[in-house]
C-alpha cells in the first residue's frame, strides 16, 4: 500500500514512481487500486455507503468557454476517462455491496448546490467525486497496468457542510470493504477480462 497524497498530480507521480521502481525491481504491478474517501452524489451514494468505479473522469480538466465546458478530450488533447476492467468492477462491486457508476476526479472539491448539479448534468452517471482517482489511473495506463478505484462516500457532494462529514465512518466502511476485496484481487486474472 502507498499513501499517494492529496490531489491528482501527487497521485500520478506517486503512482508513476511506486510502478516504475516495481518494474525495473522486476515485480511489476498487476493491477493499480485507487482507494480512499470521497463525496457522494445523492441519492445514488449515501454517506458510509462504498462506490466501485466504471469510469474515472477528470470532471474539470479542459477549458470552460462562451460556448460552456470543453474537456481535454474534445480539444484535442487527450482522454478524461479510463475504464477499469468491467468484470473486476462487477466482482468487486458484488463483494463489497457496493454500487457501481462514474467517479469524478476534481481538482476543486464541489461545495455548492450549483457546482453539483453542473457535473451532475455533465456526468449523469457519477455517483462520486475525489481528487486522486484520475492521476492514479494516468499512470497505471502509462505503465499498461489495469485500475480499479474503491470510495467510501463521507459526505454529500454539495454546499459545504463540515458538520455532516462522517470520516470515520467513511474509513470504517473502506476498512471493512478491504477485508472483502482482497480474496477477490487475490483471484482475479487480468488475462481473463
Amino acid at each position: 500500500m502507498i499513501s499517494a497524497g492529496v490531489g491528482p498530480a501527487l497521485a500520478a507521480a506517486s503512482t508513476a514512481s511506486a510502478l516504475t521502481a516495481a518494474a525495473l525491481d522486476g515485480t511489476p504491478y498487476d493491477l493499480v487500486v485507487s482507494a480512499g474517501i470521497g463525496g457522494g452524489f445523492q441519492p445514488g451514494a449515501s454517506v458510509g455507503s462504498l462506490v466501485v468505479a466504471e469510469e474515472i473522469v477528470a470532471a474539470d480538466l479542459g477549458a470552460e468557454t462562451d460556448d460552456g465546458f470543453l474537456s481535454v478530450t474534445e480539444l484535442g488533447f487527450g482522454t478524461v476517462r479510463h475504464h477499469p476492467p468491467e468484470d473486476l468492477v462487477r466482482l468487486v462491486a458484488d463483494a463489497l455491496g457496493a454500487r457501481t457508476g462514474a467517479v469524478l476526479t476534481v481538482s476543486t472539491v464541489t461545495g455548492t448546490a450549483e457546482r453539483a448539479a453542473v457535473l451532475r448534468e455533465r456526468h449523469p452517471t457519477a455517483l462520486a467525486e475525489a481528487m486522486e482517482g484520475f492521476g492514479v489511473a494516468e499512470a497505471a495506463a502509462a505503465h499498461g497496468v489495469p485500475v480499479l478505484e474503491v470510495r467510501a462516500i463521507s459526505n454529500a457532494v454539495g454546499p459545504r457542510d463540515r458538520a455532516a462529514w462522517r470520516i470515520p465512518d467513511a474509513l470504517a466502511a473502506l476498512t471493512e470493504g478491504f477485508g472483502k476485496l482482497v480474496p477477490v484481487l487475490e483471484s482475479w486474472n487480468r488475462h481473463d477480462s
